[in-house]
């Protein structure tokens, strides 16, 4: 069996489509050494990093930019696919193309521009979506990664059941309790970390809630641990409302920026031991289409703060504390790290939860996608 994929994220492991990507090959090559995988990539994006049994093929000079993203989706990939000599073919994110000559499986990780219109503003955005909501319609299989978003796929874009299938993410085998735990400290001193501080990970826009976690900061400051940092890793973006509020003046409007400490982006290489050091990981993310930094977190033994919703309940299941407010946010964080036999409990539950997630059995499970697909086909 013959895969082709889509690379346009290949190279950029920061993102969740590109970690997707980067983790599904990897697997797929250690479940069924037999396969033959080829990643399909612009010319601008370099080959590098190949799993071992991956080939690459570059198409024609495809730019940089949106446009030129249009055109490798639609045009500059189903045509590399054809001549591939590929059984099938797989783009991994929201991104399909209209016409494909061979079987199509393509990945929604989510809808969150469908849920939250703010994240499709501007006439280019709701064209863009407007297509590759076409294109996912028309694709003959969809992978997603989550129940949760299997069925706000199957009600927005209108999608029968049948034709979609789910393969849970995981946490890679990096994030661990104690596997590189001797860099911790180097790591620390590479991002001037404090003794002690409470983590976040991940985005700034809306839906990551992060005012949310400023304002049970103002609640933190009247305790015992009103002095204990809150370290923010992830790229800083420019103030753009509504998708991007200002963190910097809704910290000082409350009162809290003497207790932030900005990171910025840091080295995938380096989180195992951000989550290791932290007292508590916090996400308070209102829509994830699965949420892999909770995951990682817990895997390295690190209890998990995050907000009450539906994919969270399905995630998780009990191994970190929801909370649905900015106070009860705060009280979360306090008991966590004032009430040590409730701490061990929650770490212990979360370490046995993160065991129940493997890439490899994402892979066999898109293996079984593949070959599901193949034969129907045939018959």
């Amino acid at each position: 069996m013959h895969i082709c994929f889509n690379g346009w994220f290949w190279d950029q492991p920061h993102t969740g489509s590109g970690q997707y990507l980067r983790q599904l090959l990897a697997n797929l090559v250690k479940v069924r050494p037999d396969l033959s995988l080829t990643l399909i990539l612009p010319a601008h994006i370099p080959a590098d990093d190949l799993p071992q049994g991956v080939r690459a093929l570059h198409t024609g000079t495809v730019r940089s930019s949106r446009l030129g993203k249009v055109w490798f989706e639609q045009v500059a990939f189903p045509r590399a696919a054809a001549q591939s000599g590929a059984d099938l073919a797989h783009v991994p994110y929201w991104g399909g193309p209209l016409s494909c000559r061979l079987p199509l499986v393509v990945s929604v990780l989510d809808v969150i521009p469908l849920i939250y219109p703010v994240y499709a503003l501007g006439a280019a955005n709701r064209l863009y979506l407007s297509l590759v909501q076409t294109s996912a319609r028309q694709a003959d299989h969809l992978i997603t990664i989550s129940q949760t978003s299997k069925l706000d796929i199957e009600y927005w874009l209108d999608v029968p059941k049948e034709r979609i299938s789910v393969t849970y993410l995981a946490a890679d085998e990096a994030f661990h309790p104690r596997l590189g735990r001797e860099s911790d400290e180097a790591v620390r001193a590479k991002y001037t970390l404090p003794e002690r501080f409470i983590l976040y990970l991940g985005g700034y826009d809306q839906r990551k809630q992060v005012g949310a976690l400023l304002e049970a900061y103002t609640y933190l400051k009247l305790t015992s641990e009103a002095n204990l940092p809150l370290v923010l890793v992830g790229k800083k973006p420019a103030f753009d409302p509504p998708l991007f509020p200002d963190v910097d003046a809704l910290a000082r409007e409350l009162g809290v920026d003497d207790v932030l400490h900005w990171v910025g982006p840091v080295d995938e290489a380096d989180k195992p031991a951000l989550y290791r050091m932290a007292e508590v990981f916090v996400f308070p993310s209102v829509y994830e289409g699965f949420g892999l930094p909770p995951l990682e977190a817990l895997a390295c033994g690190t209890p998990v703060v995050a907000w009450d919703t539906t994919i969270n309940d399905e995630i998780l299941e009990g191994a970190a504390y929801l909370v649905d407010s900015p106070r009860n946010l705060a009280a979360a964080i306090i008991a966590l790290i004032g009430q040590k036999p409730f701490r061990e409990a929650m770490v212990n539950q979360g370490l046995a939860l993160a065991t129940r997630y493997h890439w490899r059995k994402t892979a066999k499970q898109t293996i079984q996608v593949y070959e599901s697909l193949l034969k129907h086909r045939t018959t």
